[in-house]
């Protein structure tokens, strides 16, 4: 009913329909000896109706900005990756995040940065410079963010969060769950957490972390055609190979991050060890660690005899004898670096050595929104025929082109021999 009424009473001011002014026109003073009183009637008439035509305007206006910002502005409930409800005033103006920034950065665009006041720098610019100089250089406030510090250095300031007076905390699951104290802190002071979690590996806790992502920043088509791609792309290989029926191959995988020399870390249930047992493999630390992740004796390697191995490398800096990858590498520096491992001593009877299914591949492709890649190219080299016609690369490169604001290049996964 209201509605209506202001758009009759608009279209009367807009018709120039005041004959129900006229009274007020009357009570209008005038000097009857040197003005003339019909002319001087018309003429305030006329004054009085384009005022109050502007002041009605105005008055449309005001009420519509605050319908349309009643609309936008909301409380949204969302289900983060743990399954926790949280409610988080929306659209949100400042955001803090610790960890899974080339995550956010797909979900909610290079624009969403420009809500971030706050972030964990040693993940991203301490353990991989070379990616964040490049995110750096096209994001303008991102070499000037605010450092909340890091969990795994005991640097995590609730203290520093709780003063940058965020809307919203993105925080991964390892450290909600390492930091009962800070969380509560957080909380307390009435900022909504929100638990990202793309290293468990789970289907579901990818979808959901890339969706609450879109839900609180605004892009929820974004994020929904992101969940879609990537639960669309992990069902498709799986499928693949459960239609290749074939003999399970064993996996070594080691972390090439110092050199030949030192055996690097494998990995069992968790990171490299668990998407090689999801692609169907048989991974080699299986059994062999006392943890998640750690060295394995190298007789055990030689005696296991693996069929393929890959050497995860980086772009990690001071570290000179690394199995070279990234944006920066070329498949002859990549190939270099990778080299003196296939010369350990003993490797060369391995199996994968005699086969050249010796292969580098990119650490940081592993737990990620964009992970079904590294799972492409892995799953190529254990069931190539079931993967003949599926092209890793060209997977990544269409990812970068879509999603993200810096431009392929370099070298993600490549072979031994070419």
């Amino acid at each position: 009913m209201f509605d209506s009424n202001l758009v009759r009473l608009q279209s009367r001011f807009e018709r120039n329909d005041f004959y129900a002014l006229t009274p007020v026109a009357e009570t209008l003073s005038f000097d009857h000896e040197t003005a003339n009183p019909p002319l001087f009637r018309m003429r305030e008439t006329m004054k009085l109706q384009k005022s109050l035509r502007n002041t009605l305007r105005l008055c449309l206006l005001l009420i519509g900005a605050v319908f349309a910002f009643g609309a936008w502005a909301a409380t949204v409930e969302l289900t983060d990756a743990l399954g926790r409800k949280v409610k988080v005033n929306t659209p949100v103006q400042r955001v803090v995040i610790n960890f899974n920034y080339e995550e956010f950065t797909a979900v909610a665009g290079k624009d969403g940065w420009k809500k971030v006041v706050g972030m964990s720098r040693t993940p991203w610019e301490g353990w991989r410079p070379a990616i964040f100089s490049r995110y750096a250089a096209v994001i303008p406030n991102l070499q000037s963010m605010p450092d909340v510090g890091h969990s795994d250095e005991g640097t995590f300031s609730a203290e520093k969060i709780i003063a940058l007076k965020p809307d919203v905390l993105f925080i991964a699951e390892w450290t909600f769950n390492a930091l009962k104290t800070a969380r509560e802190q957080i909380e307390a002071a009435g900022i909504p957490i929100v638990v990202i979690d793309y290293n468990a590996q789970l289907l579901e806790r990818h979808l959901a972390s890339t969706r609450a992502m879109g839900k609180v920043m605004g892009t929820k088509t974004r994020a929904e055609e992101l969940a879609s791609l990537y639960e669309r792309e992990y069902k498709n290989v799986l499928t693949r190979i459960a239609k290749a029926g074939v003999a399970k191959k064993k996996v070594y995988v080691e972390l090439g991050q110092a050199g030949p020399e030192t055996v690097g870390n494998s990995y069992s249930g968790t990171m490299w060890g668990k998407l090689v047992t999801t692609l169907g493999a048989d991974n080699l630390a299986d059994g062999k660690l006392p943890g998640p992740w750690g060295p394995i004796n190298a007789e055990a390697v030689i005696a296991e005899n693996p069929e393929v191995i890959f050497i995860a490398g980086s772009s990690w800096v001071n570290k000179p004898k690394a199995v070279k990858t990234g944006y920066e590498a070329t498949p002859d520096i990549t190939r270099q670096s990778l080299t003196p491992y296939a010369q350990r001593a003993g490797w060369a009877s391995l199996k994968a050595v005699k086969s050249g299914e010796i292969h580098a591949i990119e650490h940081g492709l592993c737990r990620t929104l964009f992970d079904f890649v590294a799972m492409q190219y892995i799953a190529k080299r254990l069931y190539p025929d079931a993967f003949r016609d599926v092209d890793p690369e060209a997977s990544f490169r269409a990812y970068h082109e879509k999603y993200l604001p810096v431009a392929y290049s370099g070298v993600w996964m490549l072979p031994l021999k070419p």
